[in-house]
């Protein structure tokens, strides 16, 4: 049986590529309307407006930096005023880099805390109005965040956040019929191995697949599925729940 979203209009966050270009086009093809969001103009923006065409509905591409409060406002103002209402949020836009803690930066501490948690809590608060009863927000965390990263201790502490922040607005939110989901993926294989030199992009598969139960990475449609299902009334008794899609990590 496969997930409808028909006439459902859902807004994802940084949608142009990897995991957020996946569950865009993924809900796209289960029949809703999806306006999504980027940074930066380039060949990934261009051909997912094209994909969405061939797809059907009425899909929008908007450019937006959801590092700005004021950019996620005008974001979701276009959704407003493109469809009136919002059946679904997939918060997925977020910034990653690798620094020792000790050289830390507060200004990238910062950058990178706002373009995740700070944004989910704008995205969700401003569309609020926009929600009616069986809305379904979606955050997507990262299985790290439980685990700890080296390196990485903005980034994890941001979606270590993220499922503080989703269990609260679950609470909260519950008896408007809205709820609040995070799905947090392990190491899910996107076009950015194809960019890789071929000997590294091997040497990472290798290595992290050993780490899973199932032996392998996983693959974009793999984690749309999960994030499809919270979007659908399949899942319309869950909320407040971290899944994790890791293949057994």
């Amino acid at each position: 049986m496969g997930i409808s979203l028909t006439g459902r209009k859902i807004l994802v966050t940084g949608g142009s590529r990897g995991i957020g270009r996946g569950i865009v086009l993924a809900a796209a093809a289960a029949g809703a309307d999806v306006i999504t969001c980027y940074r930066q103009e380039g060949e990934a923006v261009e051909s997912l407006v094209k994909a969405l065409a061939e797809t059907g509905g009425d899909h929008h591409v908007v450019r937006a930096d959801v590092g700005e409060i004021a950019e996620i406002d005008r974001l979701v103002g276009e959704a407003k005023d493109r469809f009136g209402r919002l059946d679904g949020v997939v918060n997925n836009a977020g910034v990653i880099s690798h620094v020792p803690f000790g050289e830390l930066p507060a200004e990238e501490w910062s950058r990178v805390l706002d373009s995740h948690v700070t944004a989910a809590y704008r995205v969700i608060q401003q569309s609020l109005p926009l929600f009616g009863e069986g809305a379904s927000v979606v955050n997507i965390g990262a299985r790290g965040a439980a685990a700890g990263i080296p390196l990485r201790a903005h980034y994890t502490a941001a979606k270590a956040a993220m499922i503080g922040l989703s269990r609260s607005l679950a609470v909260e939110l519950g008896p408007r019929g809205i709820r609040v989901n995070v799905v947090a993926p392990g190491i899910i294989e996107t076009e950015a191995f194809a960019a890789m030199p071929q000997e590294r992009a091997d040497g990472m598969r290798q290595m992290y697949s050993k780490k899973t139960a199932l032996g392998r990475l996983g693959t974009v449609p793999e984690l749309a599925g999960p994030v499809l299902f919270l979007l659908s009334d399949l899942s319309s008794y869950l909320t407040g729940e971290t899944i994790n899609v890791d293949g057994g990590i």
